[in-house]
This record gives structure tokens, sequence and C-alpha cells, in this order.
């Protein structure tokens, strides 16, 4: 038998500033539920880690009197334990997004944290599908639906990822007010972190979305969610993402044929066919250019596999 996990315990101001903290990050740096669990995990088996390392419970003043060792020692106890780089390093950034909040309320300095580089995780390149697999998902993505506006609101939702390169959580968040123009027009897209970026709409984005508004059963009030449930609740990403599985296996697509590999296709199309990565940057919403940089690596490939299967001298 494995033995119980400790309850954490920590003292009463540190306690009230976790609180504080992660009520930070999903009211105002708009994090997903699930980073906030998995920050709030990550930091509760540091601070039961202090509480040893200490030799008592710990306080405010303790995390701002920590050194760069500290953290080193909490890593490397986490490395023994089996942990992988990818998990390291995003216990590191939850702690060190803790501590930055403290620091902004003049409660502790993040210099020490700061100091301890985060463990390297190999970089996994973005999985596209091929230009007629993409059109082949999003053209037949009502194919196995028994409803038609049900038909209807998965090609909405398929063509916004693969046309507007929008991420699954960013279509299915949408309000019937937000929905895109079925001409022309752009539409105001909000990502990770809060931050709004304006994406065109292709006349196909529009008119997919526009099909699936006039066969919604339901009212689409504007300040509620454009994509429904066959009960009229918000859609859930996992329907669209077993709908697709559904379809990749009557369509023979590949494993790697998911709803976010249509957004990793968007932007490897693009590429392809001459976009710079400047707009492909704004268009994708990342904060840093070598986020999209990654996307040159999965076109350069293509064009040495494509180079290889048709060079006489290959």
């Amino acid at each position: 038998m494995t033995e119980p996990v400790p309850l954490i315990t920590v003292a009463p101001d540190l306690a009230a500033a976790i609180t504080d903290w992660r009520r930070w990050l999903s009211d105002l740096r708009r994090l997903s539920p699930r980073t906030v669990e998995a920050y709030g995990r990550d930091t509760e088996d540091f601070l039961r880690f202090l509480t040893g390392h200490l030799g008592s419970p710990p306080t405010i003043s303790d995390l701002g009197r920590l050194v760069p060792a500290d953290y080193r020692a909490f890593l490397a106890r986490r490395r023994r334990d089996g942990l992988a780089a990818p998990s390291l390093a995003r216990g590191l950034s939850g702690i060190r997004s803790l501590i930055r909040f403290l620091e902004k309320r003049g409660e502790a300095s993040s210099a020490a944290v700061t100091a301890v580089a985060a463990p390297k995780t190999p970089r996994r390149l973005p999985r596209p599908l091929g230009v007629a697999d993409a059109l082949s998902l999003v053209s037949d993505a009502g194919a196995l639906a028994d409803e038609p506006w049900v038909a209807a609101r998965d090609a909405a939702v398929l063509a916004l990822l693969y046309g507007a390169g929008l991420r699954i959580s960013e279509a299915l968040a949408l309000t019937a007010a937000e929905a895109p123009p079925e001409v022309g027009g752009a539409l105001r897209v909000t990502g990770k972190g809060g931050k709004t970026r304006l994406v065109p709409v292709l006349p196909a984005v529009g008119r997919a979305v526009a099909a699936y508004v006039r066969l919604a059963p339901f009212r689409l009030a504007p300040d509620q969610p454009l994509f429904r449930g066959v009960q009229g609740g918000p859609l859930s990403p996992r329907v669209v993402q077993l709908a697709v599985q559904r379809l990749r296996g009557a369509l023979g697509l590949p494993e790697t044929a998911t709803p976010h590999a249509l957004r990793h296709s968007f932007a490897t199309h693009l590429l392809g066919s001459g976009g710079d990565l400047r707009t492909i940057q704004e268009l994708l919403g990342h904060a840093n250019l070598s986020t999209t940089q990654v996307y040159t690596s999965v076109d350069a490939e293509r064009l040495v596999a494509a180079w290889k299967g048709a060079h006489p001298r290959a």
C-alpha cells in the first residue's frame, strides 16, 4: 500500500494569500480551471516539502527568505520521485507565479526563484494535417451526426479551428453576439491571458456559422454561449473531440487528426503558402514569435519529405 499523502499545513497568513492568488489566476489572469488546479497541486507539494525542509509550516516571511538552493532541493526531490522535465518545469512555473504574486503585494522577493533555471524540456513539433485531410475533416464534420443542427454545429466549430486558427476553447467561449459575420468582417477572439485579437473571417467560415445559427433549436441570447450541447447548455470540448475521433475513423484519417491539429494545420498551410511569421503570430495570438517559429521546422520537414518522395536522386 502507498503511504497517505500528508495534509498540507501552512501559516494562516500564507493560507489566505494562496486563496487570493488562486482567485487572481482565475479572475484576472483568466487561466483555465485545469491550469489553476495544476498550479495549486504543485504549490501544495512545494509547501509540504518546505514544512519538512524548514522544520515548521511555512509563513510568507519564510518564503521571502528562501535562496536558490532551497528551490533546487525541491526540484531534486521531485526528480528522485520520478517526475519528468515537463512536470518539473510546470511545477516551478506555478511556484514562481505565487512568489511573484506576493512580490506584487510587497510581501516577498522573486529574485531567488527567478535565479533557478527551469528544467529543459524537448520541444515537440506540432503535428498538422495535410491540406486534403484537413479539408476532408472540416467538410465532412457533420457526416455522422443524428440531427441536422448538430451536423451544422460541428461543421461550424471545425471551420473556426481550421479557417481562423482558433483554439477549441476560444471557439466554444464565443457568445452569440460574437458570432462572425456571414460575409466579410473579422472576429474578435479572447485568447490566453485575456488577450484579444482580430481574425479575418473567410466566407466559408461565415457561412458555416450562419448555417448553424439558423438551424439551432435554442434561443441564442447575445450574452450566452454561441455553441450548445444537445441539452441546450454550453458545448463541451470533449463532445467535439469525440465527434472528430469518430469522424477520423470513418474517413480513414490518422490519429493525429484532432481538433487542435486543425489549428496547427491553419498555421502550417499559411506558412507553406507564403504567409509571414509575424502575421501568423498575430492570427494565432502567440505572445512570443519564438512560439510561432516552430512551424518553420514543420514546413521544412514537409518539404524534405516531398523532396525525398519525388526527386529522382533522393
